[in-house]
């Protein structure tokens, strides 16, 4: 499944930028949502983990709210990770990449953050878990682990709802049949659960202050402390 999931996101490289905000309806509030769960101060120092970082979206709206912090960007695609190197390529060595599927790396140093965005949700369920233990071992003393992701419905009626819903705001918007079409053929690969059940993981971690900070439909941010 994995080299599947990293084909589809290879193909998808190019133009996933371009689609970001025809395809979230919400983009702004999402990512607004995410950056604003770090709890630093806006000059600190510290180092931040983005799993699943893709072209660095996430990363650039890090990156310019907190000018000092370092940011190491993982991806199993290096077509995605192309992207991103491009784009922080004025950075210089504040921005470290890794290319590696980050649900199997080791975490090798400390985090002040470790983040990630529309990514964790194609992992099965016991990975998920495993994963929220090792993010909370990898993060310093009251550091912070945010997920800005896709979920699923609190029942099968209004996941099917949601769904209806996203699809039909996001056709308002116009993206090309091809930036849709990618869309969906990625969408094959998702293994969304409900937030509740994710914040209750996150508790079980070892996490405190867990928090569901936004939700939109399909889209959610949550966090928790350590």
């Amino acid at each position: 499944m994995a080299e599947s999931l990293k084909r589809a996101f290879d193909v998808g490289a190019d133009t996933y930028d371009r689609a970001r905000r025809r395809l979230i309806p919400c983009f702004d509030e999402f990512y607004r949502a995410a950056v604003e769960q770090i709890p630093f101060a806006s000059d600190a120092e510290f180092e931040v983990l983005d799993l699943g970082a893709g072209t660095g979206m996430l990363a650039a709206f890090i990156a310019f709210s907190y000018p000092r912090a370092r940011i190491t960007l993982v991806d199993m695609s290096n077509e995605m990770l192309a992207k991103a190197r491009d784009r922080f390529r004025p950075g210089g060595d504040r921005f470290r990449f890794v290319e590696r599927d980050f649900a199997e790396m080791p975490f090798d140093r400390e985090y002040g953050a470790i983040v990630s965005a529309l990514s964790i949700h194609h992992l099965g369920d016991e990975t998920k878990r495993a994963l929220l233990r090792r993010a909370h071992a990898a993060l310093r003393k009251g550091g912070v682990f945010i997920n800005a992701d896709q979920v699923y419905g609190e029942s099968d009626e209004i996941e099917r709802r949601n769904q209806e819903t996203w699809l039909k705001r996001v056709r308002e918007l116009g993206p090309s049949e091809q930036d849709l079409t990618q869309a969906l053929e990625r969408m094959k690969f998702d293994r969304t659960i409900p937030t509740d059940v994710q914040l209750g993981w996150l508790r079980e971690a070892g996490f405190s202050d867990v928090a569901l900070a936004y939700r939109n439909l399909i889209f959610a941010v949550y966090s928790g402390r350590k």
